[in-house]
Parts: structure tokens; sequence; C-alpha cells
């Protein structure tokens, strides 16, 4: 079993490197880089009045 987890563990890790770079990837594309702007979120925009 101890082993099935590391290997799982090992696996999620892989994957969530993977998503960093792509979300790191989209952000250069977008030239949001410095992070979330407001209009990337509407709905909270809108809902903080």
């Amino acid at each position: 079993r101890s082993t099935e987890i590391s290997e799982l563990r090992t696996a999620l890790q892989g994957q969530v490197t993977a998503l960093q770079a792509q979300v790191t990837t989209l952000q250069g594309q977008h030239g949001l880089a410095g992070g979330p702007t407001q209009s990337e979120l509407p709905e909270e925009a809108g809902d903080s009045t």
C-alpha cells in the first residue's frame, strides 16, 4: 500500500507541476504575469457593490 501511495503522490506532483507550467505560459501569452486582473473576475467585481 505504501508504495502505491508514494507512486500516486509522485504522479499527482507531476501533474500539478505541468498545470503550473501551463498556467504560467497562458499568463505570459495574455500579459497577466502579474496575477489576476479585475477584468478576469467580472462576477466578483459586480458582487462587491
